[in-house]
């Protein structure tokens, strides 16, 4: 066999040997730039039910159908419709669920999402992973005593479900990261935090510096925007890109993080009669996700 020779003094290399050299800095830059790169799907955009509590579930759903999303988050207190008695909670029997689940495909909306919900018992924690499990949920949403944690944790692992810890405004239980990240430490992977960007600026904080601080733990988002910083009577949502927060920056963040995972709207004002703001919420966040798409 002829022996394979070149001269490392002189800079010669074999035209195949570069090649191969040429074929891996080329891939590793194609990978480099793929794992920073945002796809379309990795924020699927929907919309809190809370937002139309003045409504019923299957009213609010036709109005999430108008504003373009295809995702609801629901929450327990309210009212189903549509011809289904009880409420969204999570004792619901099996037959109610079916109708849930009926009236939801009819509607062309995917239930991926619950809360805020906060079981008192062990029993109770099982019975609402058990309905989540039946009804396809991704994330729970929940505020939940620290001590409950490591149960909760258990069931995560068990039934492959996540539990998002929401953060409403100051004085609440998980109102700063730090205690969050504190109160999920140890814990499973699945726990982690729902990160309401409106009750963080609420409690005088940075929205996008709590999402730093959570890097890596976000499981969910609860979008909004505000009319101004601090808590106050005069506090309300605006629409998306209307008001104080930095909505772009939040939106660039969850791309520098490389999230993935639901994004819910969540306006908590005029609910008389919010429909248009909302759609100017869902036209916003499609329009900076197209930007940062390129």
């Amino acid at each position: 066999m002829k022996k394979l020779q070149f001269n490392l003094r002189d800079g010669s290399l074999p035209l195949c040997i570069l090649s191969v050299f040429f074929s891996l800095f080329i891939f590793n830059s194609q990978a480099t730039m793929a794992q920073g790169k945002l796809h379309p799907d990795d924020w699927k955009l929907g919309i809190q039910a809370w937002s139309f509590h003045l409504n019923t579930f299957a009213e609010a759903l036709d109005k999430m159908k108008a504003c373009g999303v295809k995702y609801v988050e629901a929450f327990p207190p309210q009212e189903i419709g549509a011809g289904i008695p009880g409420t969204m909670d999570y004792h619901m029997d099996a037959a109610t669920r079916k109708k849930v689940l009926a009236l939801l495909r009819n509607k062309g909306i995917k239930m991926v999402s619950y809360g805020v919900v906060n079981p008192t018992k062990e029993s109770d924690w099982i019975q609402l992973f058990k309905f989540a499990k039946a009804m396809g949920l991704v994330n729970i949403v929940s505020e939940p005593e620290q001590s409950q944690i490591p149960f909760i944790s258990k069931l995560c692992n068990e039934y492959k479900i996540n539990v998002a810890i929401h953060d409403h405004a100051k004085p609440t239980r998980y109102w700063n990261p730090d205690i969050v990240l504190a109160a999920i430490k140890g814990a499973s992977p699945r726990m982690g935090a729902c990160a309401d960007v409106g009750h963080w600026l609420e409690s005088g904080l940075n929205p996008i510096e709590c999402m730093k601080q959570l890097k890596g733990r976000i499981i969910e988002f609860h979008l909004k925007d505000e009319n101004m910083k601090g808590a106050g009577p005069d506090f309300h949502d605006v629409p998306m890109g209307q008001g104080v927060i930095d909505m772009a920056g939040i939106m660039k963040e969850m791309k520098q993080q490389h999230f993935k995972g639901y994004c819910f709207i969540e306006y908590e004002y005029h609910f008389e009669n919010n429909v248009q703001d909302v759609k100017e919420c869902v036209a916003y966040f499609n329009k900076e996700r197209e930007k940062l798409l390129k």
